[in-house]
């Protein structure tokens, strides 16, 4: 996995001289989660589900054909067997999200919740969490870890089927969690900016762990 979260940084690098890039690595790893299932997808698309402007699509797409992740034609671009490959790899570890409504855990106007496989040992207290989301322009990140066929919330304890029983049931039903592993949930006053923080936060813990 470490391989493949470098190689998906590493298109979101700036290639010196030229100037500071407006996308990062959530950016490239939603661009392929629109390609999956051999979907071809253009760039108009990809300004408006990333938010991004012309100019810095146009650098996204060149600098993901540099690393062979994706082809392109007039009828757009889709992912290279080796961006499948890529893509498959971070699927398995996040294979499902969902957005939820505002509840006692998630205090956003939008919440974006993502499962993280098997990934309660990178989880310390859930501040790093939070923190990476306020970094993505989020309000904040709320953590859980799906432990003894509870959701709890690290370092507290807290139990969210005691604390909120329709939000537990919701979550089981939608993300269906196993044990020792994590939900992040993105909050934001905007929904496009709950998605992408909970994916970079979830991008960031599988990265943060893997550095240690």
């Amino acid at each position: 996995m470490h391989q493949v979260i470098k190689l998906l940084s590493k298109v979101a690098e700036r290639h010196a001289p030229s100037r500071v890039l407006s996308f990062d690595l959530v950016h490239v790893f939603k661009t392929m989660q629109m390609m999956d299932d051999n979907k071809k997808i253009s760039r108009s698309r990809m300004m408006q589900e990333l938010d991004l402007g012309e100019g810095a699509i146009k650098t996204l797409v060149k600098h993901m054909k540099m690393s062979d992740l994706v082809e392109n034609s007039n009828a757009g671009m889709w992912l290279s067997n080796k961006g499948k490959a890529m893509f498959t790899k971070l699927h398995v570890s996040m294979p499902v999200e969902t957005d939820i409504p505002k509840c006692s855990i998630a205090l956003g106007k939008f919440n974006h919740a993502i499962l993280l496989k098997n990934m309660a040992y990178a989880i310390r207290s859930g501040i790093e969490q939070r923190d990476a989301a306020i970094k993505a322009g989020a309000v904040g990140a709320t953590t859980l870890i799906y432990r003894n066929e509870r959701l709890v919330l690290p370092g507290t304890g807290e139990d969210l089927m005691r604390n909120d029983p329709k939000m537990h049931e919701m979550i089981m039903e939608k993300l269906s969690p196993k044990e020792d592993d994590v939900i992040i949930i993105g909050s934001s006053q905007s929904k496009k900016i709950a998605e992408m923080a909970s994916k970079s936060v979830a991008l960031y813990t599988i990265e943060d762990h893997e550095k240690h």
